[in-house]
């Protein structure tokens, strides 16, 4: 149906100059009636094959083009079918071409208003702006494996697929299964033969997002409609005929139902006004069963439960595009750029980098940069809600100075050199109130070798550990060892805890003394560094202290004040 209305739309112009012609030539009405029609009919089926495979949105801007597109090459024919020797009769060139001048003047409008409107897109964002940067909490972003070695742990498991030899791995998508986040990825045809025979693709895999060490999980389900079948079976022609004035942002993805029942998910737009650019208050998702083609619409907030990212990774992207560069209108993002951000385009998904809070709600991440050259710090970071599409900007004082993600993955890039392994999916971390960059290493085959947490205000503090966990209690050891370091800020909570000292260790580095020891009755192992307690250097077993002490979840605590009976007091 799309496809039949996009066509007959698109011969408007024709139709509207075939009736000139009728009316103004020295020909024979009759005659030009019946050569119009036949050309109108070829025109048609040519049109509508191309339109079959081009699939353009019934927008304004698409209709014009292709209208005028489509009645410069028609026209010129019918009047050189009409009369071959004479192949524009002068009375008919002023019309004609008033016609041509009209829509391609309404175009260009068309194309003005595309770029005035801007203000009005960036208008139509739900914004929600702190004051003060928060770095993201460790909880808050279990996202861990990065999706280049989650795909290639798939591909290696691509053998136990039935006929694995008619399929490639598909786009992976990230989302929360039960109570595990997970890469969902389906298995595609690989290219037209094998669809034809195949009919059907076989099902999906999927592998944790937090455990590197996890392997991938096949299931089997059966499905027709995909992002790799033809004809009536492609996703994007399925939803396209029934939504054909919505624009497609983006791939459509695949996410799991409680039930392991997999769904194609789209978003979709309608354009402002007479231009194609996005209405961001008022996206819709459409949400398509891959096996009987079934399909709804919905507004991206009232998708189904199962359903975290109804705003797709490209339209997250545009979000954070639009809110940058749009703050004070169009022409200020070509002349003054006041207040002009850039998103990075770091991200593991389009530019950004999909995570989950603790209410396993999604959202995308980017980080913020100047749009000045050879500036590698952040201005702040944006969260874009996956359902919402709310955009959350992050920026103050607390950023200020801190590299940007590209700057963080250089940072891995030129430490192993000769071995060529490479950073990826920079995220930021707020590690014991340290804005923190931590990022996976990858060989250039795409299998992890390291984690790296990059201090964000320090670019000569890294420290680098074979899993997440040593990473971080490495990292978190190398932060004591500092002496420039200042330890939590005013958004850590700290404790208060007392007892009597049972074992104590002095350990000697570089940058100074730092004590360990144990508490009785207590497991906890508390650290300081001697520039912040120098007397800890004369504990001794015995002793009885009272302390504020930061509590890590790993069964360790870091020393901020420290008193020791008897040596403080």
């Amino acid at each position: 149906m799309g496809i039949l209305l996009a066509t007959l739309i698109s011969m408007i112009l024709y139709v509207l100059g075939a009736v000139i012609a009728a009316v103004t030539s020295s020909v024979q009405t009759g005659r030009v009636l019946k050569f119009a029609f036949g050309l109108f009919i070829f025109g048609f089926i040519v049109l509508a094959v191309i339109n079959y495979f081009m699939m353009p949105a019934i927008t304004i801007p698409n209709m014009l083009l292709i209208n005028l597109i489509t009645a410069m090459v028609l026209i010129p024919v019918l009047t050189a079918i009409l009369k071959p020797k004479n192949f524009m009769e002068k009375k008919l060139l002023i019309p004609l071409f008033s016609i041509f001048w009209l829509g391609l003047l309404l175009f260009i409008a068309v194309i003005i208003t595309g770029f005035t409107v801007l203000d009005n897109a960036h208008n139509t964002i739900t914004v929600k702006e702190e004051a003060e940067a928060k770095p993201l909490s460790k909880d808050e972003t279990p996202i861990t494996v990065a999706p280049e070695f989650a795909r290639n742990k798939i591909q290696k498991a691509m053998s136990v697929v039935p006929n694995a030899q008619f399929y490639d791995l598909g786009k992976l998508q990230v989302q929360q299964v039960g109570d595990e986040i997970v890469y969902v990825a389906p298995v595609e045809f690989a290219d037209f033969w094998k669809f034809i025979r195949g009919k059907e693709t076989a099902g999906y895999f999927t592998i944790s997002a937090t455990d590197v060490n996890a392997q991938p999980t096949f299931e089997e389900e059966p499905m027709e409609y995909t992002n790799s079948s033809y004809f009536h079976k492609y996703v994007q022609r399925v939803i396209y005929n029934k939504f054909p004035q919505y624009i497609q942002s983006g791939e459509a993805q695949i996410e799991v139902d409680d039930a392991g029942k997999p769904w194609y998910v789209q978003t979709i737009y309608k354009p402002m006004h007479i231009t194609n650019k996005p209405n961001l208050d008022k996206l819709q998702v459409v949400v398509i069963d891959p096996v009987t083609g079934e399909m709804n619409a919905y507004q991206t907030d009232e998708a189904p439960d199962f359903i975290e990212g109804s705003v797709s990774s490209e339209m997250a992207t545009l979000t954070n595009d639009y809110y940058g560069k749009y703050v004070h209108g169009w022409l200020n993002s070509v002349f003054g750029k006041r207040d002009v951000k850039l998103p990075n385009q770091s991200g593991t998904e389009s530019g950004v980098t999909p995570m989950f809070d603790e209410n396993g709600n999604m959202f995308y991440f980017t980080d913020m940069t100047s749009p000045k050259e050879n500036i590698d710090s952040a201005l702040g970071y944006t969260l874009v809600n996956a359902r919402t599409g709310e955009l959350t900007y992050y920026g103050g004082e607390k950023n200020n100075g801190i590299m940007d993600s590209e700057g963080a993955k250089q940072i891995v890039n030129k430490e192993f050199p000769e071995k060529k392994w490479e950073g990826y999916m920079p995220v930021l971390y707020n590690i014991d109130g340290n804005p923190t960059w931590v990022v996976n290493v990858l060989d250039p085959n795409g299998l992890h070798k390291q984690y790296a947490y990059i201090k964000a205000n320090d670019s000569d503090f890294a420290v680098f550990g074979d899993t997440a966990n040593a990473a971080l209690d490495a990292y978190r050891m190398a932060l004591l060892q500092d002496p420039g370091n200042t330890g939590a800020t005013d958004d850590t909570v700290t404790e208060t805890v007392q007892g009597t000292v049972s074992r104590v260790v002095v350990n000697s580095t570089e940058q100074g003394q730092i004590i360990q020891f144990l508490l009785e009755d207590d497991t906890t192992i508390y650290t300081v560094n001697a520039s912040k307690s120098p007397l800890a250097i004369f504990l001794e077993q015995g002793d009885n202290i009272e302390a504020e002490a930061q509590l890590m979840d790993n069964g360790t605590a870091t020393i901020e004040v420290m008193e020791i009976e008897g040596l403080t007091e």
